[in-house]
Parts: C-alpha cells; structure tokens; sequence
C-alpha cells in the first residue's frame, strides 16, 4: 500500500507505456508484462457474464444457462435463460420459444417468448409469436404479430375490504 490510499495495482495501471520510450506492453512493478483487464462490468470481465452467438453461426437444438446470451446468428428450438437477459440482435433469426429474465428483441423471434421481468422489442425487431411478461416495451416500428398476457403480481388473498363500503340505494316511501 502506498501513500493516499493508492495500492501498488494503481501504479502498475498508470505504467502502461512500460519504461520510457520502450513503447512495449504494460509492464508490472517488476518489469513482466501485464495481463490486459476487462472494466469491470464489461462483457466478459468481472460482474458482467455474456455469452454472444456470432451471426455465422447456426444452432439446431435446446439453448440452456446461466449467463446473458446475445444472438446474432440463427437458432432453431427452445432457448432458457431464466434468470438472465436475453438479447435477439440486429442480424439474429430464432425460431424457438425463448424465456429469460428479461428479453430484448432487435432481430426476429418466430415462437413464442416469456419473460418474468420485462420483454422489449425495439423498433428493428419481428416477434411473430405470443408474449408474456409483467412489462412491455414496443418501440415505434416493431412488429408484434401474436397475443399480449400481461402477467403481474398476483393480488394479496384476503386483501382488507375497502373502508367505506357502498352504501344502499335511498329507499322512497309514496304518499297518498
């Protein structure tokens, strides 16, 4: 630990240049090179998981994870992911129910898609199938060719009764 709370990793991250006019790799402290880092939070690096299907390639079969999944290629069958986000990209072409946390359309979905956070189709994207989430993004331009189940927290059983109840019609009495 160095003075003002700096740790000896925040002078190995101002060396990138490695000693002056070598132009070289980064360099640590004791002159070997240095692994490059992913930011924290990028995709890959530390906190940030994600998984990316390029658009050559081509899957025929069950998708199934624990991490974001980004599609840019063609698949063909079920894909589940549900506890992380999935992303259709630009050039993806799914032809599967897809479920997942949360769900982003910019390319073609045919089947069906779930979600038990929010689903979101942005204005380049197809989904020709049924949706189903607590929430809904459609932008200007999608195209949603299927039904909409919103589905939302159930109401509590044995909720207390309103505090004024209606009251009864007045009652009329006909004089002679």
């Amino acid at each position: 630990m160095s003075l003002f709370g700096r740790s000896d990793r925040d002078a190995e991250d101002r060396n990138v240049a490695g000693p002056e006019g070598s132009g070289g790799a980064p360099k640590t402290a004791q002159g070997e090179p240095r692994p490059a880092r992913a930011p924290v939070g990028a995709a890959g690096g530390p906190g940030g998981k994600m998984a990316n299907i390029g658009k050559s390639i081509t899957i025929k079969g069950d998708l199934t994870g624990d991490e974001d999944l980004v599609i840019e290629g063609n698949v063909e069958g079920k894909v589940l992911l549900p506890n992380n986000q999935l992303t259709i990209g630009a050039n993806g072409k799914v032809r599967a129910d897809v479920q997942g946390k949360s769900v982003v359309v910019v390319g073609h979905v045919a089947g069906n898609v779930t979600a038990t956070d929010r689903v979101e189709i942005q204005a380049s994207g197809t989904v020709d199938g049924d949706v189903r989430a607590p929430k809904l993004i459609i932008q200007e331009g999608a195209v949603l060719n299927g039904g909409v189940e919103m589905t939302g927290k159930k109401a509590a059983a044995g909720a207390p009764a309103p505090a004024h109840p209606k009251p009864s019609p007045p009652t009329v009495e006909a004089r002679p």
